[in-house]
């Protein structure tokens, strides 16, 4: 690979479009990482929950289900649990009277419960509208049979409910395998009946024949890492919960109510009945999305009450065409995730304002927040944790890389012009930075620019008369006071060789038109009389001090250079070279060695090159020195010599002497 090619590489590498990338593209990783390894299940499922809570509420209860609770007034007024066989049996043909769809019986009958025991029997073997409850257990669960009477009869589901690694309850089992038959759930079984008096059954999607059906609605079972969850028992058929109508209570009636007769046979005609326990003194009671919500009543559900929420959801997707919530798959997941990373970095590159970041980042996290809530209306379950995560971290270290980078340019900047140039200057170099700065150095521009040099003459005499910190002082002082001046008038310090100093008057910001190159030009003219002012002034106050005097040489040449840093990434300085410089440098040293070089009275001789003189117009007096060669210089040039800003109406004469 070829130098040019590395040089190539590390440029795009300093990029900040390239760092957005980089960046944003190392984050995303990260986050996948983070997620495979389950780390973000919990705060991601904690998310699904918030999401839960945001969907509407319906106002009433589905109209298509009632339950039965066993309350502990019931418990109370029959004086013992579990009840009777004669008690379970009287509820039951209570309940058939009514004529409901489907009974769901939410109470283990494993064993009789004396007396009416074959009372009980003959009930559930003789309607098959009744369904009872088995445990199908497992792991350190234990199972539990179904009534004896309804063995093996398609009167049985079991009521296993799957909380998370949290307690939560939000999937709902459908269908397991004991390796010799697939049993249903209760929900299923009593969904099922209902459907099948408007003729929907069970079936098998045209889409995946391994898909259960029901009437329009395909619903797809949950893997092992769909959505939030990693690795998780996927064992038999799960969907996931919606709870919607969770806020709206079941229609209910107590078990005392049943069996006194209190209840309008129209609530129980053609609706599904469950009947469980509602009685805290008995353990069934479980968390759900809604156990983090607002009220007491809603830090846990009964489990009779989550099956009926499961029947409602089977019932919607059978009858209403609503479909599952439905994780997206992973490559959907994949680029959702990679897409807020991406927009997390540019947001860090297109944001500098620490208050604007904030609100920009907290805007952007509503603005997922919202489009996750609108996924979930639409029965999407897109990820939230990892997207919000790939944001804030890509747009932080984007922010944090281009704060760094914004520091170094701007000590880089600050270090080679702030002491040279007024401080509105500074900042506007600052500003533009973006012209300036070519991976982290200056970039180099072809520039018109005007140049002055100055010198001391007889600066030599006077250091050696002068004790060395003495003389570091005079020339401290000399030399800010005359740094003030070009940078009052405009132009930016350049160097400072011993007793002489370079200036340059059009940098760092190229000029493009002849008027600003002549107000250039001016610039350094009228520094070069004020400069001549003070060493005037200098000179007085010498004097009175009994010190030598000095004069000062000043040289002024226009035209083009080529600007940018020069030296070392540790000892960086901005500079102008070119032919205009170098003659620039040449009419300050012309005939100083001649016994008195063009300076007559005046402390200060300033020359200038005939390219300046085009733009200063009749706006100053010059003298003609004549056409010379410069040490260094083939070419002869045309040199002139500066007294003074010109009268308002110069007269005839002084024209034509200028002519």
């Amino acid at each position: 690979m070829s130098a040019q090619a590395v040089d190539t590489i590390l440029k795009s590498l300093r990029s900040p479009l390239v760092a957005v990338i980089v960046v944003s593209a190392a984050v995303v990783l990260a986050v996948f990482a983070l997620r495979g390894a389950g780390h973000l299940e919990s705060m991601e499922l904690s998310a699904y929950d918030w999401f839960v809570r945001l969907l509407p509420e319906d106002s009433a209860p589905d109209p298509r289900i009632v339950l039965i609770g066993i309350t502990e007034n019931d418990i109370r007024r029959q004086q013992r649990w579990p009840l009777t066989d004669a008690t379970m049996a009287l509820a039951l043909e209570k309940l058939i009277q009514y004529r409901p769809r489907a009974i769901g019986l939410d109470i283990y009958r494993d064993f009789p419960v004396p007396p009416g025991g074959e009372a009980l029997d003959a009930i559930l073997t003789r309607n098959a509208r009744i369904i009872t409850v088995m445990k199908f257990g497992g792991g350190a669960q234990a199972s539990i049979p179904p009534p004896p009477a309804l063995k093996h009869t398609d009167q049985v589901g079991f009521n296993d409910l799957l909380p998370d690694r949290d307690g939560i309850i939000r999937r709902a089992l459908l269908f397991l395998d004991d390796g010799v038959r697939t049993v249903h759930s209760l929900p299923l079984r009593l969904a099922l009946l209902y459907l099948q008096a408007a003729g929907i059954t069970a079936q098998s999607d045209p889409a995946d024949p391994e898909h259960l059906r029901l009437g329009p609605t395909a619903l797809r079972p949950l893997e092992a890492h769909d959505g939030a969850y990693v690795g998780m028992d996927a064992r038999g058929y799960q969907i996931m919960l919606d709870f919607r109508g969770a806020g709206a209570p079941l229609t209910s009636f107590s078990l005392t109510a049943l069996l006194a007769g209190q209840i309008n046979p129209e609530s129980i005609r053609n609706k599904i009945v469950l009947m469980g326990v509602t009685a805290e003194s008995v353990p069934d009671l479980f968390h759900t999305p809604y156990s983090s919500g607002l009220g007491a009543e809603r830090r846990a559900m009964y489990g009779v009450m989550i099956h009926a929420h499961i029947v409602g959801q089977l019932l919607r997707a059978g009858l209403d065409g609503r479909s599952l919530l439905t994780p997206a798959n992973k490559n959907q997941e994949s680029l959702w995730i990679a897409l807020w990373g991406l927009l997390g970095g540019a947001l860090g590159l297109g944001v500098r304002s620490p208050w604007r970041f904030a609100l920009s980042a907290i805007g952007g996290l509503t603005l997922l927040a919202f489009l996750v809530h609108l996924a979930f209306l639409r029965e999407w379950w897109l990820p939230f944790v990892p997207p919000a995560l790939a944001w804030l971290t890509s747009s932080s270290l984007i922010t944090a890389y281009v704060s760094n980078q914004e520091k170094r340019d701007r000590a880089l900047l600050m270090n080679l012009f702030k002491k040279h140039v007024s401080q509105e200057v500074a900042e506007t170099i600052w500003a533009q930075r973006d012209q300036f700065l070519d991976g982290g150095r200056l970039r180099t521009q072809k520039v018109i620019v005007t140049v002055l040099f100055t010198d001391l003459e007889g600066f030599t005499p006077v250091s050696e008369k002068m004790e060395p910190h003495a003389l570091l002082d005079w020339l401290n002082d000399y030399m800010e006071t005359m740094a003030q001046l070009v940078i009052q008038h405009g132009g930016i310090i350049d160097d400072y060789y011993g007793d002489s100093i370079k200036a340059d008057f059009g940098v760092p910001f190229p000029r493009s038109t002849d008027a600003e190159i002549g107000q250039d030009a001016r610039n350094a003219v009228e520094c070069a009389l004020a400069m001549e002012q003070e060493m005037e002034r200098l000179n007085t106050l010498w004097s009175e001090q009994h010190r030598s005097l000095v004069r000062m040489r000043i040289g002024i040449n226009t035209g083009p250079a080529v600007a940018g840093s020069l030296g070392t990434a540790q000892r960086l300085k901005f500079t102008t070279i070119g032919d205009t410089v170098n003659v620039a440098s040449r009419l300050e040293s012309f005939d100083k060695d001649a016994a008195d070089p063009y300076f007559g009275a005046s402390p200060c001789r300033i020359l200038v090159g005939e390219s300046t003189l085009r733009y200063l117009g009749d706006h100053y007096r010059f003298e003609r020195i004549g056409v010379t060669s410069l040490k260094g210089k083939e070419e002869k040039i045309v040199v002139y010599r500066l007294f003074d800003r010109a009268d308002p109406a110069p007269s005839k004469a002084t024209q034509e002497e200028r002519v």
